[in-house]
């Protein structure tokens, strides 16, 4: 008998309106014996039917919700579910390079899929996806015949699931870089070792409107990774200055600028908090900054200690901004929420000595569609800031 899972009185409000997660503090009991990753059906207290998904017991998420009604986990579902995505994004012009299934998004939980190029970047991110993956792959294959499927499990969040971090080829073959188009530039794509799946696909459509404020201007990127912005803002500006702590990420930003004709970047490696000071006691400005940080909070006991970390580049970046210039910011952080990242950059202005005024606000690619009853999904924030 499959596993049968019911849930306290009153913890199924979230749930049924649509949110995938079932926390094992909010199970009152549980019937039935299967393997651990099995199929396991979620009922209210009161025995309503609310849905299956994967459970692992050795997770704080007991189960990941994927299935609604009476169907299975076969494999005409995943092609079904995979087409399904991969039609979504169609639909909104992406080919080269986007992010094919955003998991919860898509109702594939803890499934992470990019497209770059001829090429796939896979990530697992539970027991029960894991445990599928080579269906996974299967239709993976048949929907995009792919030259290669790459494996980037090499993350933390997996040993919450138990399981090891892992990575590499699970089909095909996988060159060291991969050539992709974005915004009509040549990028160069390390799926195997780059950050994340390779490369950062929820900023591509920010990346380009920053075009617009980098238009003839001085530009500072800070953590530049591997030059998405860099590179995008040297397609117009007169000069970038690309900022990161890696020296391999500058030496990408300095290939895809070769890739581009592009002469106008100089790198600059060293730790963004500090390189802000030493700019900043040159008396050197910009007519654009960029701060585009990783997450300074990933738990939400971080929120506090990154609200001032964020509060602290801020002000930096503020103050390197020329009359009239612009300041990007950015959060990748869901628990730093709009209305808390608002009320950092208020603070920050006002510590700055500068009029801030907040000319547009942006957030994820619509390849990483964020569902309205699940917060995670909605993470990214992008908000031009004009400094007088």
């Amino acid at each position: 008998m499959s596993y049968e899972v019911y849930l306290k009185k009153n913890e199924e409000k979230r749930i049924v309106a649509g949110h995938s997660w079932v926390y094992a503090n909010e199970v009152a009991r549980i019937e039935g014996k299967d393997k651990n990753g099995s199929l396991a059906s979620v009922y209210s207290s009161d025995g309503k039917f609310i849905g299956k998904g994967y459970i692992n017991h050795a997770s704080k998420i007991l189960v990941r919700i994927f299935i609604r009604g009476n169907g299975t986990d076969d494999r005409e579902f995943y092609m079904q579910k995979l087409t399904a995505a991969w039609e979504y994004r169609k639909k909104l012009g992406y080919e080269n390079c986007c992010r094919v299934v955003f998991a919860e998004a898509d109702g594939l939980p803890a499934l992470i899929v990019d497209k770059y190029g001829d090429y796939l970047s896979v990530q697992c991110l539970s027991l029960g996806i894991d445990q599928r993956k080579k269906l996974i792959t299967d239709c993976l294959v048949e929907i995009f015949h792919p030259k290669g499927i790459y494996e980037r499990s090499d993350v933390t969040l997996r040993k919450k699931e138990g399981l090891a971090e892992v990575k590499g080829v699970l089909y095909g073959e996988v060159p060291e870089l991969v050539g992709i188009e974005e915004n009509g530039l040549k990028m160069f794509v390390d799926i195997i070792n780059g950050q994340k799946t390779g490369y950062f696909l929820d900023q591509k459509e920010n990346r380009f409107a920053a075009r617009r404020y980098a238009a003839g201007g001085e530009v500072l990127d800070c953590f530049c990774n591997s030059g998405g912005f860099t590179v995008n803002c040297a397609a117009t500006a007169r000069h970038v200055t690309a900022c990161d702590i890696s020296q391999p990420a500058l030496d990408s930003v300095m290939r895809n600028a070769r890739a581009n004709g592009l002469s106008n970047i100089d790198t600059l490696c060293g730790d963004a908090f500090a390189l802000l000071r030493d700019f900043r006691r040159a008396g050197k400005k910009f007519d654009l900054v960029i701060l585009d940080p990783p997450a300074f909070c990933k738990t939400a006991d971080e929120v506090k200690d990154a609200c001032r970390g964020y509060k602290d580049i801020n002000i930096q970046g503020m103050k390197l901004v020329k009359s009239g210039g612009f300041l990007i910011t950015c959060s990748c952080s869901h628990y730093m929420s709009p209305t808390l990242f608002e009320r950092m950059l208020a603070e920050a202005a006002k510590e700055s000595g500068r009029t801030v005024r907040c000319v547009e606000v942006r957030t994820q690619a619509p390849d990483h569609p964020a569902l309205l009853c699940a917060d995670e999904t909605h993470y990214l924030k992008f908000y031009v800031l004009n400094v007088e």
